[in-house]
């Protein structure tokens, strides 16, 4: 059970609203897929999908998250031990079907994002209404991303998601490792400042929580909850672009450091930039690195 308490403010002090699951488990489902671009960052491609095998079964949903991963999304009303094989079991599928993924993307979404799947990285996320510490464990056995995800009714008007545990699939690795993992082994010796800028900043991302997973795609590298939250290009020469989801509303922008890119073109996701050149506008940054991953 969640320890979240929620509380409603009134004139004449506070009021707990109650926690509840839903009535049945099709409720959860329906919600999450009608605004799963929202809760998950993930675009919704199918429902209860049927899949092609001997035993057969149905996929709860399907869906491609911001960096292009494929997402098979699981839901339980309450605590169900077999979820998390469930999913798998889909998910061996899933991988051994490319094509039928691919064709469903290009359907749904047009030849370029059906193009564009990341294939190395496919994700799990099972919500339901619990987890039990067997279930936090098992996941970090597993060779695969797998996100567990909690939620709750609170009232008729709110719904929260709380992320129980979340794996990449991928052993920690060493700091040299990491850096390499980054892709900054390919900078050219001239931008070595930059480099060295670049490994800082994936510390302090990585650094931010548990369960954070580093994308490597051509163009960036992103940084995911459920959500990206950071997404860092390659160096350049006298800079490093980071972009947040951050509301850039909500910031003082400053001139040459940070600016919004709302509806402007660019690699990654998030709508503000960050221009960093120096430790200085990493420390700089950092209020706005945490910002943002409590958004997402």
């Amino acid at each position: 059970m969640s320890g979240l308490k929620l509380f409603q403010t009134t004139n004449g002090g506070v009021t707990e609203v109650a926690p509840r699951l839903a009535e049945i488990e099709a409720d959860v489902q329906d919600l999450v897929e009608a605004h799963m671009e929202t809760m998950l960052g993930v675009r919704f491609l199918a429902s209860e999908y049927v899949i092609d095998c001997i035993e057969g079964g149905r996929i709860d949903s399907l869906g491609l998250d911001e960096n292009g991963a494929p997402v098979i999304v699981e839901y339980k009303r309450g605590t169900d031990a077999g979820v998390i094989n469930q999913g798998l079991y889909y998910m061996a599928w899933l991988v051994a079907h490319k094509d039928a993924f691919r064709n469903l993307v290009r359907d749904r979404l047009g030849v370029t994002a059906a193009s564009q799947i990341l294939w190395s990285a496919p994700r799990l996320l099972c919500v339901a209404g619990d987890f039990s510490r067997y279930d936090a464990h098992a996941v970090r056995e597993h060779r695969r991303s797998i996100d567990l995800v909690r939620y709750r009714y609170f009232g008729s008007e709110h719904f929260g998601l709380e992320t129980v545990a979340s794996v990449t699939g991928q052993s920690v690795a060493s700091r040299r490792g990491r850096r390499r993992a980054a892709g900054l082994s390919t900078v050219p010796q001239q931008g070595s400042a930059m480099a060295e800028l670049a490994g800082a900043v994936d510390e302090v991302l990585i650094g931010l929580g548990d369960g954070i997973t580093r994308v490597q795609r051509k163009q960036y590298r992103a940084y995911q909850r459920l959500r990206n939250f950071a997404c860092v290009l390659a160096p350049q020469q006298t800079k490093l672009l980071v972009y947040l989801k951050a509301d850039p509303k909500g910031v003082d922008l400053v001139p040459g450091f940070t600016r919004d890119v709302t509806g402007v073109g660019h690699h990654g996701t998030g709508d503000l930039e960050l221009q960093l050149r120096t430790e200085r506008d990493l420390e700089r940054a950092q209020d706005l690195f945490r910002l943002s991953y409590a958004a997402a």
